[in-house]
């Protein structure tokens, strides 16, 4: 499960700001594994968040990652956002975008994970009036890991959220997820997932999703997951999205 970077901010998800919060497709927590040399990861997805007194999410967001350099991935998120809350008007337009790069410094191998930072820029393009974005520009500076054994894979970390604006407060994200490769086109995980308040008066949230990946073929992709708070606001979460992954053929292919 290869990360999507990103997302509907996780601070969107576990704390109401309206923008996009997936990391690591289908899942919050991300993986340090970038797009290979010269190949494309393109998303068309949709997310949504049910929580006590709203709903919001993306319908739909695009994605596109790209594997510009060797353990380099250039990334960028544009998103369609959309507010419900009782008593006011419901809301779609464009949202906050995105961007980010993937660095892989460490290889995996026998006794060492992998390891990779994915800072990434939330851009406040979205009409914070109509709560479809922050109206600041915040950004996120991780470390993540992951280790495979046999069918199994686990990849992990946090960083941090420099997150401006009035009433708001710097925050901190935790992640771990562990999936395991149940057949040739079906992988299954779960993870669960930390972070600290994101707002003066917010609270510490902790949660959980399950999710899958079904590989089509090579190149065609379908993920979905779902999830909630175990403590905090968030009632219900859902990931859905079709990923297309194409590149230049290796030789003797």
């Amino acid at each position: 499960m290869q990360g999507i970077g990103r997302r509907y901010a996780l601070a969107a998800a576990v704390a109401l700001a309206p923008s996009v919060w997936a990391f690591g497709p289908p899942f919050f927590t991300d993986d340090p594994v970038p797009v290979d040399l010269r190949h494309w990861e393109v998303y068309v997805a949709t997310q949504y968040l049910h929580a006590r007194d709203s709903v919001e999410g993306t319908a739909p967001h695009f994605e596109l990652n790209y594997g510009a350099a060797p353990n380099v991935q250039v990334h960028l998120i544009t998103p369609f956002a959309y507010a419900m809350s009782p008593g006011t008007p419901n809301q779609w337009g464009y949202g906050d975008t995105e961007f980010g790069v993937k660095y892989r410094f460490v290889e995996e191998s026998k006794n060492m994970p992998q390891i990779g930072t994915f800072p990434l820029v939330e851009l406040p393009t979205g009409d914070s009036s109509r709560g479809l974005g922050s109206g600041q520009t915040s950004f996120f500076i991780p470390i993540w890991m992951q280790k495979s054994w046999g069918e199994w894979s686990s990849y992990w970390g946090g960083g941090f959220w420099h997150n401006p604006g009035q009433g708001n407060r710097d925050h901190w994200f935790f992640g771990w997820q562990a999936q395991r490769q149940m057949t040739k086109s079906l992988a299954v995980g779960g993870e669960v997932f930390y972070q600290t308040a994101d707002t003066v008066d917010g609270q510490n949230h902790t949660g959980f999703n399950v999710g899958a990946v079904y590989d089509f073929d090579e190149g065609h992709h379908l993920m979905l997951s779902l999830g909630s708070d175990i403590h905090g606001s968030a009632l219900g979460t859902m990931y859905l999205a079709y990923q297309w992954t194409f590149g230049p053929k290796e030789k003797g292919e």
